[in-house]
């Protein structure tokens, strides 16, 4: 990969597949596919933010308070959610910088950093899978189902003075300035974001977009990578969206909504 940051997500992505593949190869085709349905009518049915927990509107929250409001193992019901990004994942916003001032904003989101000056912020990732059971079989009879692995990095910040709104402002900006590309520095690594595409207006929260980047994996390959990021009140979630196939072959994929959904009911 050519920077830090994809590469951080890519390969933690990539050890997380090659363990669930030998789960996923070590058990019987009809066993997985019913694993599946009732995963998939799970996650149908599941009310989103379990912990029954909500922000407070109209101000800025501690870090405390935010704690309380961020994603939790309780909340999702598949996958598994950390409280603390690894020392991988991590990363300090000043080793980030880009050519283009104005998209700024986009790589902090891909980084799980705040935007702006946040009274107080918190991190948190997420990481699960997809199974789509074959119907056909491997050369010594072995389950061919497909995993594809995806993984959420998501920062939850509260502002004061409208920094919240603000900070959508900047977002909104560096979708529209940005579209043709840029490039970041991230440490002493660099990445090329070869296109900012596929800004969709969202009904979450009190505002929100979703924003596809993508991003050079080679000389003449790209992966995708998506953000969604939600405004409730005075609080900003911001997610960056991997999923390990999509990284690799730049091919689409569905960002999983039962997570963003479980973190906005959060929110109030």
């Amino acid at each position: 990969m050519s920077s830090t940051a994809v590469r951080r997500t890519a390969l933690a992505a990539s050890a997380a597949a090659l363990a669930l593949l030998a789960t996923a190869c070590g058990g019987s085709s009809d066993d997985d596919g019913a694993a599946g349905d009732d995963k998939a009518t799970a996650e149908q049915s599941a009310p989103a933010g379990d912990s029954g927990q909500s922000a407070p509107a109209g101000k800025a929250l501690t870090a405390a308070e935010l704690d309380k409001v961020a994603l939790a193992q309780a909340d999702v019901k598949n996958g598994e959610v950390a409280t603390e990004l690894s020392a991988d994942d991590k990363v300090a916003k000043d080793q980030i910088s880009t050519d283009d001032k104005a998209c700024l904003p986009l790589v902090h989101v891909q980084g799980a950093l705040a935007q702006g000056e946040p009274a107080a912020d918190v991190q948190r990732s997420w990481q699960g899978q997809t199974e789509s059971p074959s119907e056909s079989k491997g050369p010594d009879g072995q389950d061919m189902t497909d995993v594809d692995v995806n993984k959420i990095l998501l920062n939850v910040a509260s502002y004061a003075d409208g920094g919240a709104e603000q900070a959508m402002a900047g977002l909104k900006t560096a979708v529209e300035k940005c579209a043709g590309g840029f490039d970041a520095t991230v440490g002493s690594d660099k990445m090329r974001i070869t296109e900012v595409s596929g800004a969709d207006r969202l009904k979450a929260g009190d505002e929100a977009l979703a924003v596809d980047l993508g991003v050079a994996t080679g000389a003449d390959s790209s992966g995708l990578m998506k953000l969604v990021v939600v405004r409730k009140g005075s609080t900003l979630a911001t997610f960056s969206v991997v999923n390990l196939s999509a990284m690799m072959t730049g091919a689409e994929f569905e960002v999983p909504a039962d997570v963003v959904d479980a973190q906005v009911a959060k929110l109030g």
